[in-house]
């Protein structure tokens, strides 16, 4: 398996954040359907000073290229205009002790 770190920022309107709040559910949704499928290794919000999501880091693991672009086309926080920018890269989750 490849595994993959996404650091992702939302955009900076006004509406942002209630436009996350209504797709959230979606997002979750996909979450666990990734890990159901043994593709999801962790996950979360980024928060501002306020406690205020702004963003999200995920580590997600697919064996091709093709099974992470067919992700990133489903993904809702990218296709409902959540997330303003998204850098994906190799990563490889360290095994200690």
């Amino acid at each position: 398996m490849n595994q993959y770190l996404i650091t992702a920022y939302d955009y900076t309107d006004n509406g942002a954040l209630d436009r996350r709040m209504n797709v959230r559910p979606h997002h979750l949704d996909g979450a666990k359907e990734l890990k159901e499928s043994g593709n999801y290794v962790l996950g979360g919000a980024i928060l501002n000073d306020d406690k205020k999501m702004i963003g999200s880091v995920m580590v997600l693991q697919f064996e091709t290229e093709e099974e992470l672009e067919t992700w990133k086309q489903n993904e809702p926080y990218i296709t409902q205009k959540i997330w303003q920018s998204f850098d994906i890269k190799p990563f490889r989750v360290a095994v200690v002790g």
